[in-house]
């Protein structure tokens, strides 16, 4: 019997120094461990594995990610925010962004792609940060943060209308392309006023 208590403490030892070694992945990054686990097919009913290749799938996850920053920081704007044109930006980011969020879920699911459950550690860094800020020091902030992630999603959806192996995919980041390129030209023009 005692042998049998000693072996189990040593078992759940070992288990949770395992656990403290394993840090919990953000949502982003378990969607993507998911799909890379999932087989490319022809045919994923039969299989289980996604109906795209992993580049296409990495710009799902991504694109998904950074919708949902997008919307949680539009949110947050429409609070804190006392500029009218900064509070008219970040409505149409939640709608936008929420709209195009809805129509890549939808696409995902026919491609039994995994999508993250919210953003990841690094965009909810950048909310945390954000938050923690009022009055002009916030807009300065939110507006700089709005510059920056529609530079990297006007290159994303860029990369991808060009380059997506599916063509459902493409067609979306084709399709979305222009709205994010709208949506960067407006925030540069609210970043200029502000100088």
């Amino acid at each position: 019997m005692k042998k049998l208590s000693l072996i189990m403490i040593m078992a759940l030892s070992v288990l949770a120094f395992q656990a403290c070694k394993n840090k919990a992945k953000d949502s982003t990054a378990s969607a993507d461990s998911a799909n890379a686990t999932k087989d490319t097919s022809t045919n994923p009913a039969a299989t289980g594995g996604i109906a795209v290749d992993k580049d296409d799938a990495k710009f799902v996850t991504t694109a998904a990610n950074d919708g949902m920053a997008e919307v949680n920081a539009g949110k947050l704007a429409q609070q804190k925010t006392s500029d009218a044109r900064i509070k008219s930006f970040a409505a149409m980011m939640v709608a936008d962004h929420t709209k195009a969020g809805d129509e890549l879920a939808a696409i995902a699911k026919t491609k039994n792609i995994t999508l993250p459950a919210a953003p990841n550690a690094d965009a909810q860094k950048m909310a945390d940060d954000l938050a923690k800020k009022s009055g002009k020091d916030f807009d300065r902030a939110y507006v700089s943060m709005m510059v920056d992630g529609h530079n990297g999603a006007v290159k994303l959806f860029t990369d991808a209308s060009n380059n997506c192996k599916d063509p459902d995919l493409k067609a979306f980041a084709t399709k979305t392309l222009p709205t994010l390129k709208m949506h960067l030209d407006s925030i540069n023009a609210i970043h200029d006023h502000m100088k």
